[in-house]
């Protein structure tokens, strides 16, 4: 445990909080927050695993799809150390160094899921408002490039404030609301003015997740238009089905960051409590319900599952069958 220490030995270190006064009963409490994390890694790598494995899913729809899905595995991942090590081990102290890096990976996947959201609604809008053009725009370098940009506008964005903050002094020994680094939370116990960097953060959230935001809300307007343009009941239904776990799936990932960011920004006086609250449902909703939602409404992945599960399982006695019965 070289990044974790239960001894404050250097000024800029941070304490992490994982649900504050229950301490006592961390090792009862993992037991639900492991299950939630292994949900959410079991959820995503099957999902990731059925499409690539699925020719049949090989489509613009499912190519984003994937990507939603290994975000959210980078995400659950980028955090799983430092909670476990809290609820486990209280191991409850962090470096500086190791702090922003776990604040870069968490604000730089929040960020790159909310690109992911952007770009599936702009895919669900050429396949609804413009189909005959879906698959010309829609090809395989086309979804290539996307993934690439996405990634691209993150780093250029994120990486100068974080090396920003390489240069700013912190107060010693603070303790955090969460169980990880997260920058509304850090960068009140700065030594120089915590509102030029608290501003700072908020213009990069409201320009990044704002924007996209508004382009999906915009889109919906598109799509909904068109839906209701079309006579047959049936057609409209069909349509606007392709939409229902895309939908959830905003709504999931934005309404728990929005209320954490302006909880920590715009509230100071709020209990810790209600912030370790918003803190995990914002770690864990979008992870664990992203794969249950795409399982349970979309019966091509559903189907698509189903038929792994019964080719690996009829391919178990045929093996043994050839071995005989002496292995």
């Amino acid at each position: 445990m070289v990044i974790f220490n239960n001894t404050t030995s250097f000024s800029s270190n941070f304490l992490l909080t994982a649900f504050p006064g229950l301490e006592l009963a961390h090792v009862w409490i993992s037991i639900p927050v492991c299950s939630l994390y292994a949900i959410a890694l079991l959820g995503n790598s099957t999902i990731l695993f059925v499409i690539i494995v699925e020719r049949s899913l090989h489509k613009p729809m499912y190519y984003f799809l994937a990507m939603l899905s290994t975000v959210d595995l980078c995400l659950t991942i980028s955090t799983l150390p430092t909670v476990l090590g809290v609820l486990w081990f209280h191991a409850r102290e962090i470096s500086l160094k190791a702090c922003l890096i776990q604040m870069f990976f968490v604000h730089g996947f929040s960020f790159l899921e909310s690109s992911v959201l952007v770009a599936m609604a702009f895919d669900r809008l050429m396949a609804i408002c413009n189909p005959l053009k879906y698959a010309i725009v829609f090809t395989d370098m086309i979804i290539l490039l996307i993934g690439l940009v996405i990634c691209i506008r993150q780093v250029i964005l994120i990486f100068p404030m974080i090396l920003a903050l390489t240069r700013v002094s912190f107060h010693g020994g603070q303790e955090l609301s969460h169980p990880f680094c997260y920058h509304p939370d850090m960068i009140k116990y700065t030594y120089s003015n915590p509102w030029i960097s608290n501003f700072l953060g908020m213009f990069l959230q409201l320009y990044l997740t704002g924007t996209d935001l508004l382009f999906i809300l915009f889109s919906y307007v598109l799509i909904l238009r068109t839906v209701l343009s079309i006579v047959a009941p049936k057609k409209q239904q069909k349509a606007l089905s392709t939409c229902v776990c895309h939908i959830c799936a905003v709504t999931v990932f934005y309404v728990p960051m929005i209320s954490l960011s302006f909880t920590h920004r715009l509230f100071s006086s709020t209990p810790k409590v209600v912030c370790s609250i918003l803190a995990n449902v914002y770690l864990f909703l979008p992870p664990v319900l992203n794969p249950v939602i795409y399982s349970l409404k979309t019966k091509t992945i559903r189907q698509a599952m189903l038929q792994l599960l019964h080719f690996k399982g009829s391919q178990g006695p045929s093996v043994r069958s050839h071995r005989g019965p002496w292995g």
